[in-house]
């Protein structure tokens, strides 16, 4: 199995600055023998594009140069955010005095040396600030793994968070309507329960049950029963308030929570709303014929307090409504 070696990292550069030719030679040729890459610049300006196209580890500057000199490089290069970090060392033609010196260090220098340069002294030197440069870059390097890291962790953990967000809808939630499933139903009426105990309020709970649905199934096929479930809950939902609760129980069963009533008159005229938006035909698309559904459902009201004070005996109240006026539709068919 072939497997493909890391690339090597690239030679750390250094920049020589210098309008003498010779001096660049000499330079050239003690760096020949370490392994980096020597840029060389004939003036100031030169130097300054040069750093614009590369970063360097090390800037070997001469003080004295016809267009700008040496101080004024380093001054710019120290004022700009790629540049201020990277290390120079002056080379003039003699030791400044303390008072030039003081100069350089105040723009960034971090040594000087004198002309003629001395092989040894140059390549000592040299290495040293290579090294550093080596060791800052793996610290960036690794900083940046790091960063990237981290960064790869906080998407992981909000893709996490996305997924138990969604577990824990599709687990409270009917797949196929997007209704409150039972649990979350009963949740939420015994969240009614506490806050009407607590104020003294009225509220109701609603049962409905959609009349003869195993006959669409059984004539249309479970295509259009689906699809009568999902136009039912969105005509419920529609005919609701924002703050009453509409679930699927399962099957044809629906159930409603219908808080903040004055009295149970308010549920009667919600319940008005409902049976007036289920009158209107249901359409459904099969193999390219529009089909168009009747649905009817038998719908029962218990409010709290008067038809139950506990939320066990709310439910046994509601679906005996539904029961008697489901009954009784039944046998008015009959």
């Amino acid at each position: 199995m072939f497997v493909a070696k890391p690339s090597a990292p690239p030679r750390p550069k250094i920049l020589a600055v210098d309008d003498n030719p010779a001096n660049l030679l000499v330079i050239r040729r003690v760096l020949a023998k370490l392994d980096v890459e020597v840029v060389e610049a004939a003036s100031g300006n030169d130097a300054l594009k040069a750093t614009l196209d590369d970063e360097f580890a090390l800037v070997l500057l001469d003080v004295y140069m016809p267009d700008i000199n040496g101080f004024e490089v380093a001054e710019i290069l120290s004022q700009e955010e790629s540049t201020r970090q990277t290390p120079i060392i002056f080379v003039t033609a003699t030791y400044a005095d303390d008072v030039h010196r003081l100069k350089g260090y105040g723009f960034g220098a971090v040594d000087y040396m004198a002309k003629p340069l001395e092989a040894t002294i140059l390549l000592s030197k040299v290495q040293v600030f290579l090294e550093l440069y080596r060791h800052r870059v793996a610290l960036r390097d690794a900083l940046s793994e790091l960063s990237e890291r981290n960064r790869q962790l906080e998407i992981e953990v909000e893709q996490r968070k996305q997924m138990e967000q969604e577990m824990r809808h599709l687990a409270m939630h009917d797949m196929l309507t997007g209704l409150p499933n039972r649990a979350l139903f009963m949740d939420r009426l015994e969240s009614a329960h506490h806050r009407a105990q607590r104020h003294g309020g009225v509220f109701a709970l609603v049962y409905v049950d959609v009349d003869r649905f195993k006959e669409v199934n059984d004539t249309w096929g479970h295509g259009a029963g689906d699809a009568v479930l999902i136009e039912l809950s969105a005509r419920l939902r529609g005919a609701l308030r924002e703050n009453d609760t509409v679930a699927r129980l399962g099957g044809d069963e629906f159930a409603l929570v219908l808080e903040e009533l004055d009295d149970i008159n308010d549920a009667h005229r919600l319940m008005e709303r409902v049976t007036q938006s289920l009158q209107a035909p249901m359409h459904y698309l099969r193999d390219g014929e529009d089909l168009t559904l009747a649905v009817a459902a038998s719908i029962g009201v218990a409010a709290y307090p008067a038809d139950g004070a506990e939320v066990d005996a709310l439910l046994h109240a509601a679906d005996q409504a539904m029961y008697m006026i489901k009954r009784s539709r039944e046998e008015a068919r009959n």
